[in-house]
């Protein structure tokens, strides 16, 4: 059994035996292994060339891996926190997302590292920022919530000759765990997966929601109410097509994300439900997301802030009912 940790570990070490042109940059990642302890090992398994201890600097490593990435080799940039890719904002969504649009240069790159709440980490340490980079064309991010996926999308992400977001929810990390198939294997970019089938309701989700959504699945199948969930893995390119058949197949739907309310990619979702599955909808699109606040660090107030399964047990419950 792999923890969802060691799956993205072991997918990065297989892409490094692979081929020689990935090579790892980031903060604390070779001596110290990395905050979370992904890369431990990594140092002695590939030496000090493949595995860069870096000043603590994202807009630096953002560029070095940039740079890296237009003579032909494969980075992958680890930000201690996902946080604090807006160091390096401009260089990912104003030159590596761009490079292949205005010159058709390739940006073979992969920047990954823990998000999420749930583990009293704060404002600074607990933020869901992918949807800043959702809007973004040229840009790819991924989000997943098994072992499976994060193993199989990790390797994707790294064959893939655009810029990559790789969003790791750091309370995932020791919590899932699976048993992973001998052998190489990939997950593909831009494809959802129902991960569990429904006729009553559907919600479309991704990273931790997955997880919230089955809890209260189990509860609603005591109830004798079907949920389909929906788990989208790559947030760009969006798999428009998985998430429209679900809707129309269950006529009821929940977008669920752990990333504040507004602005977030719940709103651009049902935004296409709306526009091209309207006809079949017996009931109103429903959000759950956190409040438009920054993430406390107490974690009563914690609790009470992110989405989890008693919520969606309790909208789903209104849902049906309507």
């Amino acid at each position: 059994m792999a923890t969802y940790l060691e799956a993205i570990r072991e997918g990065i070490g297989e892409e490094m035996e692979r081929d020689p042109g990935v090579f790892l940059i980031g903060e604390d990642i070779a001596v110290y292994g990395g905050a979370f302890k992904i890369t431990a090992g990594m140092l002695d398994r590939f030496g000090e060339r493949r595995v860069v201890d870096t000043p603590l600097c994202e807009s630096g490593i953002v560029g070095a891996a940039i740079g890296a990435a237009l003579m032909g080799l494969r980075p992958v940039a680890e930000m201690q926190f996902m946080d604090f890719i807006s160091c390096g904002f401009d260089q990912v969504v104003n030159f590596a997302a761009k490079c292949r649009y205005r010159w058709n240069a390739p940006v073979p790159m992969v920047i990954r590292g823990p998000s999420g709440g749930g583990t009293h980490g704060g404002p600074f340490h607990s933020q869901n920022p992918e949807a800043w980079f959702f809007h973004t064309p040229g840009l790819k991010v991924v989000a997943p919530a098994t072992p499976y996926d994060a193993k199989g999308l990790i390797k994707s992400s790294i064959r893939d000759n655009d810029p990559v977001l790789f969003f790791e929810h750091k309370a995932l990390y020791r919590r899932v765990k699976e048993d992973l198939p001998a052998g190489d294997y990939t997950v593909p970019i831009g494809k959802a997966k129902v991960v569990r089938e429904g006729k009553d309701l559907s919600v479309i989700t991704y990273g931790s929601g997955v997880h919230m959504a089955l809890e209260a699945a189990e509860a609603l199948d005591r109830e004798g109410v079907s949920m389909e969930i929906v788990d989208l893995r790559t947030l760009l390119p969006l798999d428009e097509d998985t998430v429209l058949a679900s809707v129309r197949k269950t006529s009821r739907v929940i977008l669920l994300h752990e990333d504040t309310l507004t602005g977030g990619i719940g709103g651009e979702l049902a935004a296409r439900i709306a526009e091209k599955a309207f006809e079949f909808l017996d009931a109103p699109v429903v959000r759950i997301a956190a409040p438009d606040t920054p993430v406390p660090f107490s974690p009563v107030l914690e609790e009470a802030f992110l989405p989890n399964a008693r919520k969606v047990l309790e909208k789903a419950r209104w849902l049906c009912a309507y």
